[in-house]
């Protein structure tokens, strides 16, 4: 009941109201955002968010130097700010303006969006040129993890979000960490874009994974392990976040000599071969259950799929 009363208490109050309305609308806000949205200074914008974050409204997302606010769907003050929202009347014309700035805060995301991608398509589409086309690649995955539910889906290394748009059909909640700011400004335009309410990003560490243990249903690492030097360390901490009798994907290259890779791009490992995840997986708790070759010229994509034992709680519920 105390936590219940702070809550509404951190509610009643104009601003704040507005602030937790912007985020079940807009999504993902940094202070800046709200800032420009509310026309009001930063202390006093960040002085609302604390109230919020500590009333359990708001869930608070560093990211660099920024930090993002989203509701917190994850704890019973979800269902009541969802009331109160929903019985804000449509025409309040406060809420109308806060609407208004807050479309063209996400124009402005999209439009910078756009353009690191198309600063960066050269790129991508040089090692893309190199294998076999990405809907193989994505046919495959789709086949390995069959025609049972996905449950809760994390995708590490999410880059611009692009495995989250394959499988936001099939999943309950999607996550994709990443390190880089730009790659996830991307992935939230095209998210926002296509309407995927139930997919979230956020900036992260795949060796220190912001999550509990056994949270997710399905875990993906997409062309991320060629880049680590701990790939032992990657797979157990995947595997941590991961539930009973869940799958964790990885996708990347068979062992190659495009040297290239390493120096322009960054490569620290010219592929794997497929023994080479074996004391990792074992280690970590977890079952190889399958290995896909994806034949190309130069590159050959593999994908291994591995299981936790155990059955999944949610997915029997």
């Amino acid at each position: 009941m105390n936590q219940t009363v702070q809550l509404l208490k951190a509610l009643a109050e104009p601003t704040r109201l507005r602030i937790v309305a912007l985020c079940r609308a807009g999504g993902d806000l940094a202070v800046s955002e709200f800032v420009r949205i509310l026309g009001q200074s930063q202390p006093r914008v960040s002085r609302h968010l604390k109230l919020l974050t500590e009333a359990g409204a708001l869930a608070r997302i560093p990211e660099g130097s920024w930090v993002f606010y989203r509701i917190d769907d994850s704890g019973p003050a979800a269902a009541i700010v969802a009331a109160l929202i929903d019985n804000i009347p449509a025409d309040d014309i406060t809420f109308q303006r806060d609407r208004e700035r807050l479309a063209a805060v996400k124009r402005e995301r999209a439009d910078a969006a756009d353009a690191f991608f198309s600063a960066n398509a050269k790129e991508w589409s040089n090692i893309r040129r190199l294998h076999i086309d990405q809907k193989e690649v994505n046919a495959c995955l789709t086949r390995l993890v069959g025609d049972q539910p996905m449950g809760a889906f994390l995708d590490i290394g999410t880059g611009t979000g692009d495995m989250l748009s394959l499988f936001a059909d099939r999943i309950e909640r999607g996550e994709g960490i990443d390190q880089s700011r730009d790659m996830l400004a991307v992935a939230r335009s095209t998210l926002e874009n296509d309407g995927l309410t139930h997919c979230r990003v956020r900036q992260g560490d795949l060796y220190s994974l912001p999550y509990d243990g056994a949270e997710f249903d399905t875990v993906l690492i997409h062309q991320v392990l060629h880049y680590v030097d701990d790939v032992a360390g990657a797979i157990a901490e995947a595997a941590r976040v991961l539930a009973p009798g869940g799958r964790l994907l990885i996708a990347d290259f068979a062992p190659h000599e495009v040297e290239d890779l390493r120096k322009t791009y960054q490569h620290r490992r010219l592929g794997f071969a497929d023994f080479e995840f074996d004391a990792a997986l074992t280690d970590a708790g977890l079952t190889l259950d399958g290995i896909e070759h994806l034949t190309g010229d130069p590159l050959t994509v593999v994908v291994w799929s591995a299981v936790k034992p155990g059955i999944s709680a949610r997915r029997t519920a």
